[in-house]
């Protein structure tokens, strides 16, 4: 079975252009691996509802509960293609997994006792009664919030939304507790080993190879 890498990180910081970059990398070095990336937009009843939500479409409150079962379903829906893309290939990558939805909505809860309580909820609901596996390992890619809202600013068209920021990133306080969150996961080790890859040196991006090679090093 194929290794389980998982791509982490608040908004903006680069995820798509690492999980491409390293599975770039470990292809040409003679290892099988694709990527895939969560939420299935378009893709899911999870995926879809996802959208709507970030676009601001709902009409009804959403707890952070009640998203955290939407992205989890989004992940459920598509475990088959997860496990077939994991028996075929030396790695998987993904482009966000379990630990963004355990860093976004404990970021939308009270005080950090809070936080903590849904992280570990959302965890037993995600590995254990929907039965997703675990990453082999997570990397969590920090990036400051000026230089990630530039990036956002930068991003493609999205599928869900005619909006420069989603509904998550548009608002700033919310980013610094996701912030937060992704760092209590890995001081903790919350849903396996961690390994932080810094995506800038503070004023500027890395370059994107410079951030693919460290995290071959982890491999």
């Amino acid at each position: 079975m194929g290794m389980l890498i998982a791509i982490e990180g608040a908004d903006g910081v680069g995820k798509n252009t690492a999980c491409r970059g390293l599975c770039d990398a470990l292809t040409a070095s003679g290892r099988s691996a694709t990527v895939i990336g969560f939420p299935r937009y378009g893709e899911t009843v999870g995926g879809v509802t996802i959208g709507r939500f970030l676009a601001g479409e709902m009409g009804v409150p959403v707890s952070p509960r009640a998203a955290a079962v939407l992205y989890g379903l989004d992940r459920l829906e598509w475990r088959d293609a997860l496990l077939e893309a994991q028996a075929a290939h030396d790695v998987v990558i993904f482009d966000r997994y379990i630990a963004s939805n355990m860093a976004y909505q404990a970021a939308r809860t009270g005080d950090a006792a809070e936080a903590r309580a849904m992280m570990d909820w959302i965890l037993a609901l995600e590995t254990g009664q929907f039965a997703l596996p675990r990453p082999t390992l997570s990397i969590y890619l920090d990036t400051p919030w000026e230089l990630a809202r530039t990036l956002i600013l930068q991003k493609a068209q999205r599928s869900y939304t005619d909006k420069s920021f989603d509904e998550y990133e548009a608002d700033v306080a919310l980013q610094q507790r996701v912030r937060a969150n992704y760092e209590a996961m890995v001081a903790a080790d919350l849903l396996g080993p961690w390994k932080v890859v810094h995506a800038s040196d503070g004023k500027a991006m890395r370059a994107p190879e410079q951030i693919v090679s460290e995290i071959v090093t982890y491999l």
